[in-house]
């Protein structure tokens, strides 16, 4: 979008255009780390324009301490009012060292008999790559579950990848709905 681009070149951000048929921003990352030989590749989703920038220090430094894994990410416990049933929320559960099990809009986990399962985990859109891995996951089959959520980073799990999930607390939201993009920009004008 050129609107986009011509807003990232007004603060001095470098833009390359990618084709218009990118399934998903992972594929379209890859498209530009192809030019690139940047061992570790980042990843802010659009819709999280209040992120903290330490969280994205906090992601890089998981990864590079976590040899095991090709991507890594951060999840924050849920803020007051956010409705772990709200399928616009992506939760996350991880494994005792901190990896990713699953990745869901439904809510996970599930305290079926109300004995406290661990708090639910907001997956906050901010993906960390090594970059031959970026450039591998492109390669990859989509998956069911990869399909079924709406989810691309399922399809990284379901193909046998690890993704290391630094816990930490946030204050800031993503932008998941039209209601919270209006208030994000009576925020930024300060309405």
């Amino acid at each position: 979008d050129e609107r986009i681009a011509a807003a990232a070149r007004a603060f001095g951000g470098e833009v390359v255009m990618t084709a218009r048929d990118h399934p998903n921003g992972t594929s379209r990352l890859a498209e530009v780390a192809r030019s690139l030989d940047d061992p570790i590749i980042v990843n802010v989703q659009g819709d999280e324009p209040e992120i903290d920038p330490r969280l994205i220090d906090d992601a890089v430094d998981t990864l590079v301490a976590r040899p095991e894994c090709v991507v890594a990410t951060i999840a924050t416990p849920l803020r007051d009012g956010e409705d772990h049933r709200d399928p616009n929320i992506v939760k996350v559960v991880l494994d005792a060292r901190g990896r990713a099990l699953y990745f869901s809009r439904a809510p996970i986990p599930h305290d079926r008999d109300g004995v406290g399962a661990a708090p639910p985990l907001r997956h906050v859109g901010l993906y960390v790559y090594r970059r031959a891995f970026l450039l591998e996951y492109v390669t990859l089959p989509v998956t069911p579950l990869e399909t079924a959520e709406r989810l691309e980073q399922l399809r990284i799990l379901e193909h046998g990848y690890a993704i290391a999930v630094a816990v930490r607390a946030s204050s800031h939201g993503g932008i998941d709905t039209p209601e919270q993009y209006d208030a994000f920009v009576r925020r930024v004008r300060g309405d």
